[in-house]
């Protein structure tokens, strides 16, 4: 911190003023007193003040009071009526303590008024001309200190909303980080699970084709154009970490169902699709509906020995229906098991992000996954 820019500094800036001025007063001996060489200690007393102003700005103002009481009870000579406690009220009010200082001002110039009446002085001097300028030095030092209160209060105020804004700040970047890596690790999830639950059962298909070749180049066919499907969606999500926004190529949609079963009809498995809406779906539902579809039929080709699957479709007027469930068995499993991982749990996020609800389980007649989506998103 700069000497200048010091609270102290400042406080032995307005000491030694105070004791100039009042030694000034002192020196000029407007009364002919011809004050004594001590009488500066007085001067130097209400200086002195000064320096405790901050800490303790009561007793500032209650000891420049009585100091000057007790000064002009002693004969010295005149200083006048605000200067030796207009510094006093100034340090009050700059502290916060407005009461004490208006209170103190008013003793003074009250007990002065009081005083100079009786000692017979012209009430018409007194009152027109040294009142006034008494009330104006004292006003002037009480506003000016509670004006450079309210400035400090306004800068403290103004420093403490920078700071929660620059947290906030933070903490909304981090959320938008955080949600965008949930997406993202979603979408792979979906995406990249698909096609390598296509890939393996293909293989699997190849690996026990023997000497059927027709069957053979089927699968590794399939494999191929799975990879390259994978390998685009890959780089639409590369492309949409590196450019900010969302990938080129858009996200699937319910047309695009069909390439979502395929690994079950694939694998032997009778799929129907019973597609019943007919309004118009808003793309970010579209793309979830796609995924849906897409990692139920996944888990199912993982996880089930079920021979159907059954997806069906609807709509009424505020919502779209998503029901995907399978004839398989539990497998021994308890009721309450779910097939391991993050799938569901990714669809249940992505679901509940657009204001839907998602619930997955045991059936009567198999595992059953239902989503259902708002129309309208808000």
């Amino acid at each position: 911190m700069r000497l200048w820019s010091a609270p102290r500094f400042h406080d032995a800036l307005l000491a030694a003023g105070v004791f100039l001025i009042l030694a000034a007063f002192i020196t000029a001996d407007v009364e002919g007193t011809q004050p004594e060489a001590w009488t500066y200690l007085w001067a130097a007393g209400f200086g002195a003040l000064m320096f405790i102003r901050r800490t303790y700005p009561v007793l500032v103002v209650l000891l420049s009071v009585l100091g000057f009481l007790a000064y002009y009870a002693s004969g010295f000579t005149a200083i006048g009526t605000a200067v030796p406690i207009a510094a006093a009220v100034f340090s009050a009010a700059e502290c916060g303590r407005l009461p004490t200082a208006v209170a103190g001002s008013a003793v003074v110039v009250a007990v002065s008024l009081v005083y100079r009446l009786s000692a017979g002085q012209d009430a018409a001097f007194v009152l027109a001309y040294d009142l006034p300028q008494n009330l104006l030095i004292l006003g002037g030092a009480v506003g000016l200190g509670d004006s450079v209160r309210s400035r400090r209060e306004l800068q403290r105020q103004a420093s403490r909303i920078a700071d929660l804004t620059a947290r906030q700040y933070r903490r909304d970047a981090q959320e938008r980080i955080a949600a965008e890596r949930l997406a993202v690790s979603r979408d792979l999830h979906d995406s990249m699970g698909h096609s390598l639950a296509v890939i393996s059962l293909h293989a699997e298909v190849a690996r026990e084709a023997g000497t059927d070749d027709a069957a053979r180049q089927q699968a590794l066919e399939v494999i191929r154009s799975t990879t390259a499907e994978a390998g685009s969606e890959l780089r639409r999500t590369v492309a949409g970490l590196r450019n900010g926004g969302p990938g080129s190529g858009g996200e699937p949609g319910i047309r695009s169902l069909g390439s979502a079963v395929a690994p079950a009809q694939s694998a032997g498995l009778e799929v129907s699709l019973r597609n019943e809406v007919t309004s118009r779906v808003p793309q970010p539902v579209q793309a979830a509906l796609f995924r849906t579809v897409q990692e139920a039929v996944t888990n199912v080709v993982r996880h089930s020995d079920a021979t159907a699957v059954a997806i069906d479709l609807s709509e009424d007027r505020a919502s779209i229906l998503l029901r995907v469930s399978d004839n398989g068995g539990r497998r021994g499993q308890p009721e309450a098991d779910l097939p391991a991982g993050f799938g569901l749990a990714g669809l249940r996020e992505r679901t509940e992000a657009l204001g839907g609800r998602f619930t997955a389980g045991w059936g009567p007649a198999g595992f059953e996954v239902t989503a259902v989506f708002p129309m309208e998103l808000s």
